[in-house]
């Protein structure tokens, strides 16, 4: 027995107690990640603090403080934010629609005064919350199995269709495939899988081909073909891939990766950065990064196991979810092994905005540690 298990319930609510329950092993990897990104940064940069290392190194020491400080809010407040965040993000989401900034051919931003931001990503916590709270209160025949699957499924669905027509296709998957883990961990029958999983199976060839833009099609294509045009569509799979054969087992050397040196590999400090570790350290450096993300993942797997709430253990597991989903479609992508979707590595790419949203995260997943005997209401349906 621990001893917060032991410690009386009001003097769980002191800051000494609460500081000592924060999981500083997982604090300590998120630290070793964010410190390898910038120090990507710097290398990939040409041996520069500008214009990438020094953004990514203080952006990641704010959010660190920022997931340290969320990890002291009580359980209760997380829950009774659950419904109105994802209702903020998904009229945020709408306002995109209406009166949303477009770049590079997608309207994703919305600009308010001089700060400009994307509301999918706040949806991505959103979405992970209302489900956590829907299911805390749900049956676990409803969750297995019922006519009210119709209100997680809508949760989902929303948010998807309003993201994919943005378009953004891979905030999009991030936010249904968290959506269905979620879904699958409340314990959906295999039935309700089976019936969703056959016909999407058949749908995505007509998707690709009468759904989706011109550019996501070719990016398909090229996944499939990359050869086929190695110095069009298909050059970016191409160069990361030499990129991650060149480093073979201990890599070239910090700061000589030739690929992101002369330029050769594209977006070097966002969606390929993983291919830039692996030209630089090698199979033993790319490994030691994959690694650290299967410990972070597993110790937030361990930490929603052992809340006392349902609410607790379905957010964690959401917020983990997210994360893992973001690891394995880059390391799939930077590999060739998926279209590039522009999913960045998670605390390694540069990028403010998917910083701030994973470390939100992961301080709902210290929160449920540091508050994991609390007991939540169970609420009634979506109220």
């Amino acid at each position: 027995m621990t001893a917060s298990a032991l410690t009386r319930p009001g003097e769980r609510d002191r800051l000494p107690v609460k500081l000592s329950q924060i999981d500083w092993r997982f604090a300590a990897l998120l630290c070793a990640v964010g410190g390898m990104g910038g120090a990507m940064m710097y290398s990939v940069a040409g041996g520069s603090w500008e214009p990438w290392a020094a953004n990514h190194v203080i952006r990641f020491g704010v959010c660190l403080v920022l997931m340290l400080g969320l990890s002291l809010v009580p359980l209760r407040l997380w829950f009774g934010a659950a419904y109105p965040v994802y209702a903020l993000a998904l009229l945020l989401l709408v306002a995109v629609e209406v009166a949303g900034d477009t770049r590079m051919g997608a309207t994703r931003w919305l600009e308010i005064g001089p700060i400009s931001f994307q509301p999918s990503e706040i949806m991505k916590i959103g979405v992970v919350l209302a489900l956590a709270r829907y299911y805390h209160a749900a049956s676990a025949k409803d969750a297995r199995l019922s006519w009210k699957l119709i209100y997680p499924i809508g949760i989902i669905a929303a948010p998807f269709l309003l993201v994919a027509h943005q378009p953004d296709l891979g905030t999009a998957m991030l936010i249904g495939l968290t959506g269905a883990a979620m879904m699958f961990i409340a314990g959906l029958d295999w039935k309700a899988i089976a019936a969703v999983v056959i016909p999407a199976a058949v749908a995505v060839p007509f998707y690709v081909i009468f759904g989706m833009h011109d550019y996501q099609r070719n990016r398909v294509l090229t996944f499939l073909s990359p050869e086929s045009d190695p110095s069009g569509t298909g050059y970016h799979i191409t160069q990361s891939k030499i990129a991650l054969g060149s480093g073979g087992l201990l890599g070239k050397g910090f700061g000589l990766g030739s690929q992101s040196q002369l330029e050769f590999l594209p977006e070097k400090q966002t969606d390929f950065v993983f291919a830039a570790v692996s030209e630089e350290f090698g199979f033993v450096g790319s490994f030691s990064i994959l690694l650290c993300y299967i410990a972070i993942i597993l110790i937030a797997l361990r930490i929603a196991s052992l809340s006392h709430s349902h609410f607790g253990r379905m957010a964690s597991a959401g917020v983990t979810a997210t994360f893992a989903l973001y690891v394995l479609i880059n390391g799939a992508m930077v590999m060739g092994l998926a279209p590039v979707v522009g999913v960045p590595m998670p605390l390694l790419s540069y990028g403010g905005t998917v910083m701030l949203t994973v470390m939100i995260g992961f301080g709902l997943v210290m929160s449920t540690r540091v508050h994991r005997y609390v007991e939540l209401p169970k609420g009634h349906g979506l109220i």
